[in-house]
């Protein structure tokens, strides 16, 4: 098991691409603030050049609400590849959401905060309370499940 005391933060979006595969355009955190046993949170700075800007929607552009949650299960993956020192094997797949709620646009231009307290982890599977906010305002609540998998498995 990991000391989380030890881990230098924040953690850059070089050390976030060490430890899950997702790159550009996809990778959806950009740093990672505090981390425990239990929790971890982060950010992501959205910006009018995001890809999906341009589209969704062209008048009123907002982050789309899969996106959101994409970033919030990065970080609950990030937080169980951090913990377990075997993980850097594997990769992290989202595998359900529940309770979920989408309170509040995410526009061009704002920091999405990012909030994931790990409720239980059995055997690679894990559920976690997830929470992203602009500004202490709520965009998205609700609880994911994930899955780590050795990365052979999924090819």
């Amino acid at each position: 098991m990991v000391d989380f005391s030890t881990i230098k933060l924040p953690l850059m979006t070089e050390d976030i691409k060490k430890l899950i595969p997702h790159r550009y355009p996809f990778l959806l955190v950009d740093r990672i603030t505090e981390i425990n046993e239990n929790s971890i949170k982060g950010y992501k700075n959205t910006t009018i050049n995001e890809s999906f800007f341009q589209g969704h929607f062209p008048s009123v552009p907002v982050m789309p609400g899969v996106l959101v949650v994409e970033a919030l299960a990065q970080i609950a993956c990030l937080h169980e590849m951090i913990k377990e020192e075997e993980g850097h094997s594997k990769v992290g797949l989202f595998a359900g959401i529940d309770n979920a709620r989408f309170r509040n646009p995410v526009y061009p231009g704002d920091r999405l905060d990012l909030e994931v307290t790990v409720l239980w982890n059995r055997r690679g599977i894990g559920r976690c309370k997830a929470l992203a906010s602009v500004d202490g305002k709520v965009c998205f609540e609700g609880e994911l499940t994930f899955a780590l998998v050795e990365e052979d498995s999924i090819k």
